[in-house]
């Protein structure tokens, strides 16, 4: 039996069960890769093993899980959205609210990737490497900002909805609520009606988490069956300074960025944030982790639901803090090992296409890499680099992802503070809790 609480006790339960399910996730892919790859088993064995264990149950329940998360994602955006824009009744503070997140956004993602840019530098993880041009990476031409821009705005939503199309889905959502704010007693009803429709998602969200724990393992354990890591060791330099300039940007930047903006705690933050960095960690998905990470913002961070249903699905579509982390250090590897050297004038490029980039390719599959391909193009680095950092991709897009779920929280926390929508007495629950235990005992 499933109980659905809010509590301290439930969510401690939820995200220690999960934590047990990536390692275990880890571990058992890790030594399945092992002995498939050392013939420890027949041929026979391993092909089954392989066939019905990692490619078929593993695989199977990890797609599922992913795929319900994602099954959340339209209705909880559209719908949070709409209540939000609706509540706020004001055009001048949906504008505010969107000034400040998209600067906001735009400056973290320029910090990230000088950050990157400068530790890459340093750092030098390209030097020696004898680069092969060979790459069976299939370059996608991204579109044109312009483009991107007029795309934003839907033709038909419901179309745009069907093919998740999120930037379509928070326009069209946002026009609806700011004509609700305008209908006067019928928009209230209306209204009510759309609020309970959210408090329904939101307990759709709360069930699908406690399936967490499986599907996680699921698919760490598809995952490291394939991977193994020996492709980590191949690449230790590059993979541990990107992971290096990750951390630095998530508990450093952010942490600074909320003290100075907020005043907060920010250990209080990644208390909270915990589960939704968890999951992004697992699923490599923005998108499929907002559900969860709106949940986390607005009931443990403290974020009103007015500016949580607007910054966390807008973050979600154009936050690539993480991204931009890896484009730097990549450029920087790509251009060592192929000794070409960056003159400062292509580094300040690098930063400004990267970051422009971040909303310009938003909808694009596979968004990372083809950023990176056109940061590279940019500055005349050989696209065929990209082959040599394509097998630990997959592993630091799961930790860049948890790095951008992070950024979606810490922007929300800061526009909602600004705004005067933020609870700190619910953002500093868990301590006052802690304070209060101790003081019994």
């Amino acid at each position: 039996m499933v109980i659905l609480d809010n509590g301290d006790n439930i969510k401690t339960d939820l995200s220690r069960r999960i934590i047990i399910a990536m390692l275990l996730g880890l571990l058992v892919g890790v030594l399945l890769n092992f002995a498939m790859q050392k013939d420890l088993f027949s041929r026979t064995t391993t092909e089954q093993i392989d066939l019905y264990l990692v490619s078929g149950l593993f695989d199977t329940v990890g797609q599922i899980f992913v795929r319900t998360l994602k099954l959340m994602v339209v209705p909880l955006v559209f719908v949070s959205l709409l209540c939000g824009t609706a509540s706020l009744g004001s055009n001048a503070k949906m504008g505010s609210l969107a000034g400040k997140s998209i600067a906001l956004y735009m400056v973290t993602t320029a910090l990230a990737i000088s950050i990157a840019l400068v530790l890459a530098i340093f750092m030098a993880p390209g030097q020696g490497i004898d680069l092969l041009e060979t790459s069976n990476f299939s370059a996608v031409e991204a579109p044109e900002l312009k483009t991107t821009l007029i795309n934003i705005f839907p033709s038909n939503p419901v179309a745009a909805m069907a093919d998740g199309q999120v930037l379509q889905v928070i326009v069209f959502a946002v026009l609806m609520g700011v004509a609700l704010a305008h209908m006067g007693s019928s928009g209230n009803k209306l209204l009510d009606f759309f609020k309970d429709i959210n408090t329904m998602i939101m307990k759709m969200v709360l069930l699908l988490m406690q399936l967490a724990p499986l599907g996680i393992f699921c698919l760490l354990a598809k995952l490291f069956a394939g991977l193994g890591i020996g492709v980590i060791v191949s690449l230790a330099s590059y993979f541990l300074t990107v992971v290096f300039a990750l951390l630095l940007h998530c508990f450093g930047i952010y942490s600074m960025l909320l003290r100075a903006i907020t005043g907060l705690n920010p250990k209080n933050f990644f208390l909270h944030m915990r589960s939704p960095m968890t999951f992004a960690f697992s699923t490599a998905s923005s998108a499929a982790t907002m559900p969860v990470t709106l949940k986390a913002v607005e009931h443990d961070v403290g974020v009103d639901n007015r500016v949580a249903s607007f910054t966390v699905p807008l973050g979600a579509t154009i936050n690539m803090d993480g991204t931009a982390i890896m484009q730097g250090v990549a450029t920087v590897f790509i251009s060592q090992a192929y000794n070409i050297d960056l003159s400062l004038e292509a580094y300040l490029m690098v930063i400004l296409t990267a970051t422009l980039a971040s909303i310009g390719t938003a909808a694009v599959p596979g968004v990372g890499l083809v950023m990176l391909v056109m940061v590279l193009n940019q500055v005349g680095l050989p696209v065929e680099g990209i082959g040599l950092i394509i097998g630990v991709d997959r592993l630091l897009d799961m930790l860049r992802t948890a790095v951008n779920v992070a950024g979606d929280g810490t922007i929300s926390t800061c526009v909602a503070h600004s705004e005067g929508l933020h609870n700190r007495s619910l953002y500093y629950q868990v301590e006052t809790e802690k304070s209060s235990i101790r003081d019994i005992n």
